[in-house]
């Protein structure tokens, strides 16, 4: 939608503006097509736009600026072309890249005078966060869920940053129920997707998918289990080896991976009598049951079962011609992933009694997907578009979170403005001097986990150096590749580090320093390696309260009206990173990437040491985008 045309003739100042500013668009998805279509329509002259992701079928049905023709090709680039159909006079700049990557520095984003994100993960938009922090550009942030919406805006000093209130995190599962007593199916839909990556992608070994023997409950006897644990037959008689490793000595046989995976491993289970006093016990499965059945429906055993087979065949294709030691990477766009997945899910959940689900349903579960909506999509970017008329207008007291509810509210209102919060003292990012503190057992947890877990995963860093305030200035990681590797599987004590120990975390690609206290605790809860002191609860804070009342303006003084518009997210599928539906006072939306799974350490790679040099001296001319990533908001 022509929004200038809508909104009547904009200012000349203003108008001029826009010509002359340059944005940064993080996203060309769903949100993103719609973003850029309306900056050009608008006005908008100079525009660089990033993206990681390729064109994928499922995109096409929303995102409108891809083609059939254009499968397989870059999103930033094609969006790009597609955008000058609309204005050829406009100057746009794509990247095909991830915004994480180290060449978009501080420098880089000081170019701009305004970024735009319309991502589908939370990394990317920590980071996005931080970079726009650390350049002192106003941010705009948003997010979907299916008819749900958000948008708001982060100014330095002047607003919450988007890590101000704690983002519900993903819900886990002890590891003893994925592997021995799954009782919903999300447990069989993580087992099926942990089956997938130590089958055919990156083995884990915090994703084992055979039977916990060390579960406290299965209190069985060891010299019980030869005898009735007769290993079924020569098809899916296994030695307790490496899931991958075993695999590839049967050359990916089907038959056999369904007898081990479903037979063997169910009948080793019955062999832990306690697990089954209260529960029902699992039935193993028989290929040679269930491969003669009719596939009548969708969710029929046999019809599972040749489903498993059939993804089980392509997927050893795929790896066959990616050659030795090659891995896959899990995908719900790439059909064979997801039949596999869905057939393993569904086989595990019959196994253990419970109600298979259709591969939507299992598709929406394994990524904590919530479909997106065309039309939110083009509502946030509308939204999006007149908040930043607001800040290019100097007007940002106007400024505002909007939220587009699924209902109206009790005034009949669909988008309810709110006031933009103030920062957060003790934000861990934006305070004036970050500090957090972190409960651990020092004897137990090692260096990798500080690093990767702690500092990487909870705390959103792309490249941290640590150093330990213990007057000799002991530097435990460094980013510089191959200069502390040697720390990685040693024990924080091993350091000195005990209660009390003071780490200072940097990362000078993100300009940002993190101080790290560290409370030992002997006795954590069981799976449970670290907590931060004072996290944050589950639930987001209350909302503000709307401002219903006072009119939402476009940005021009001249003509100022009531917002109409409200803010949704932009990619094709969100993840939403808790299991409650979004609210219009907390939508914590994702959205998800149609081959994401750019994992924030493919963004870790790149220099260190010459990031201090690079901030401080080179200006970066080029804009980007990250890779869609994910976008919750509050």
């Amino acid at each position: 939608m022509f929004l200038a045309g809508i909104l009547g003739p904009l200012r000349k100042e203003l108008a001029d503006s826009l010509s002359s500013c340059r944005v940064l668009v993080v996203g060309a998805g769903g949100i993103g097509c719609e973003l850029l279509k309306n900056l050009v329509l608008t006005g908008f002259k100079n525009i660089e736009v990033i993206d990681l992701d390729t064109i994928d079928v499922s995109n096409l049905n929303r995102q409108f600026l891809f083609q059939k023709n254009h499968v397989g090709k870059s999103k930033a680039q094609v969006a790009k072309e597609s955008v000058l159909r609309f204005c050829p006079s406009a100057n746009i700049t794509a990247y095909h890249d991830s915004v994480m990557n180290p060449d978009y520095n501080v420098e880089f984003f000081r170019n701009f005078q305004l970024v735009m994100n319309a991502l589908d993960n939370r990394a990317a938009r920590n980071h996005v966060n931080r970079m726009c922090l650390a350049a002192d550009i106003p941010l705009i942030e948003s997010g979907t869920a299916g008819y749900l919406g958000q948008v708001t805006v982060i100014k330095k000093g002047m607003t919450e940053c988007y890590e101000c209130q704690p983002k519900p995190t993903q819900k886990t599962f002890p590891g003893c129920t994925i592997r021995n007593t799954p009782s919903e199916p999300i447990h069989c839909i993580v087992w099926a997707k942990y089956l997938f990556n130590q089958l055919f992608g990156e083995e884990d070994a915090d994703q084992e998918v055979s039977p916990d023997t060390a579960d406290p409950e299965a209190a069985w006897n060891p010299e019980e289990t030869a005898a009735r644990a007769s290993a079924s037959d020569q098809d899916g008689d296994i030695k307790r080896v490496s899931t991958k490793d075993w695999a590839r000595s049967t050359g990916y046989d089907p038959v056999k991976l369904f007898n081990k995976l479903f037979k063997d491993d169910i009948m080793y289970l019955l062999t832990m009598d306690k697990l089954w006093k209260k529960r029902k016990a699992p039935v193993p499965l028989d290929w040679h049951w269930t491969y003669g059945l009719k596939d009548q429906q969708v969710l029929s055993v046999g019809g599972y079962s040749q489903l498993f087979q059939r993804s089980v065949e392509t997927l050893r294709a795929q790896l066959k011609e990616k050659g030795d030691s090659a891995e896959l990477v899990w995908d719900k766009d790439d059909p064979p992933a997801m039949d596999f997945v869905t057939a393993a899910a569904n086989l595990r959940m019959h196994i253990f009694s419970m109600n298979m689900k259709s591969r939507f349903d299992v598709k929406s579960m394994a990524g904590n997907i919530i479909p997106a909506i065309a039309t939110t999509n083009a509502v946030i970017a509308g939204l999006i578009v007149l908040e930043a008329l607001k800040i290019l207008n100097s007007d940002f007291q106007q400024c505002r979170t909007i939220f587009l509810n699924k209902q109206p509210n009790p005034r009949k209102k669909l988008l309810v403005p709110c006031a933009l919060d103030r920062p957060n003292p003790n934000c861990y990012v934006c305070a004036s001097k970050p500090e957090v503190t972190v409960k651990l057992c020092v004897h137990k947890t090692i260096v990798q986990t500080l690093q990767d877990k702690i500092l990487k995963e909870k705390f959103g860093m792309v490249a941290p150096d640590v150093q330990i305030e213990d007057g000799k200035g002991t530097i435990l990681i460094s980013s510089e590749e191959g200069e502390t590797e040697a720390n990685n599987g040693k024990f924080l004590s091993d350091f000195g580090i005990r209660n009390g120990s003071r780490l200072q975390a940097d990362d000078f690609l993100q300009d940002y320093t993190l101080l790290v206290n560290v409370l030992h605790c002997e006795e954590l809860p069981r799976d449970v390696e670290f907590e931060v002191v004072g996290d944050a609860p589950e639930k987001a804070p209350p909302p503000s309260v709307p401002e219903e009342e006072k009119s939402i303006t476009n940005g021009n003084k001249d003509s100022a009206q009531p917002s109409t518009s409200t803010k949704a997210e932009d990619d094709d599928i969100l993840i939403v990173d808790s299991d409650e539906e979004p609210s219009s006072s907390t939508t914590d939306v994702s959205m998800e990437t149609g081959s994401l799974k750019r994992k924030l350490q493919d963004a870790e790679t790149g220099e260190t040491a010459s990031k201090r040099k690079r901030l401080d001296q080179q200006p970066a001319a080029e804009d980007d985008d990250d890779d869609d990533d994910i976008i919750a908001l509050d």
